[in-house]
């Protein structure tokens, strides 16, 4: 039984792994099926968000927390 649940997530996450296809490589390739569709919007955002808040996110970006630019 303990083998089975150590088997088990490793068959369900080989369930996923498959081959693309060439012509489906173009679908794929969409802005619609990026994860991040405009990154420089989401940088930008993430800049003026640490800038307003004071705090250090992902950018790093310190501010002093008065909530001008």
């Amino acid at each position: 039984m303990n083998k089975l649940v150590r088997i088990l997530p490793l068959i369900l996450i080989m369930g996923g792994c498959t081959a693309v296809a060439p012509w489906q490589r173009g679908t794929l390739a969409k802005t619609q099926m990026a994860l991040e569709p405009n990154p420089v919007q989401s940088a930008l955002r993430t800049h003026t968000y640490g800038s307003r808040e004071a705090a250090a996110g992902n950018g790093a970006a310190v501010g002093g927390g008065c909530g001008c630019y």
